[in-house]
């Protein structure tokens, strides 16, 4: 059965089309592939902390994640070259949609003092990265169970290196993105109390 997201996807391809001014239907914008990485580096007993990351990404994703490993040894850190440092999973097709419904439907909203999440966080080639500083937020974690806190970050690869582009068709996904020009507001408001 196909994902209800995708299938919202293709019902609002033309919409998009003529939103976004283009001429043809596969410059649309699509999700190409979401990457879950979660790294441990800094976390004492580090291979208890890499199996409980296996252990609650596979959960999360209902993937077996690929352990990752430092390029380089970093004295101050105490790290080796070529220790585990984190994992990381490569979600696609259905089960990517799937798991972009959950994070956006159920996931998200249950973060502390929720507001939207950053509308700036591109990296200027149509990629959008989401940090996420504590794995309780997701219903598959039994909250009894959680030894460690683990934040992962979540990026949404697209098939455009448009930024406006790729924010419009992850808005039409339900990606609740705060209003853009809130943050500037709310930063002359914090500016203008600390000079009174």
């Amino acid at each position: 059965m196909e994902p209800a997201l995708k299938t919202l996807y293709k019902q609002k391809i033309g919409e998009l089309k003529s939103q976004l001014g283009l001429a043809n239907v596969h410059e649309v914008p699509k999700l190409e592939k979401i990457v879950l990485n979660c790294s441990v580096g800094s976390q004492g007993e580090r291979k208890q902390a890499i199996e409980d990351a296996v252990n609650e990404v596979q959960l999360i994703t209902g993937q077996k994640p690929v352990i990752t490993q430092s390029k380089k040894a970093i004295a101050n850190f105490k790290l080796r070259q070529g220790e585990n440092v984190g994992v990381k999973v490569t979600l696609r097709g259905n089960k990517m949609y799937d798991f972009m419904m959950r994070l956006v439907r159920t996931a998200v909203p249950r973060i502390r003092d929720f507001r939207g999440v950053a509308p700036r966080a591109f990296d200027g080639r149509g990629n959008y990265t989401l940090g996420i500083t504590d794995q309780s937020i997701f219903p598959e974690i039994e909250l009894d169970k959680i030894k460690r806190t683990l934040g992962f970050d979540i990026t949404f690869v697209t098939s455009t290196n448009n930024d406006d582009h790729s924010r419009e068709m992850l808005r039409m996904l339900g990606m609740p993105f705060r209003a853009m020009g809130k943050k500037k507001s709310e930063d002359a408001a914090a500016e203008a109390s600390q000079n009174a």
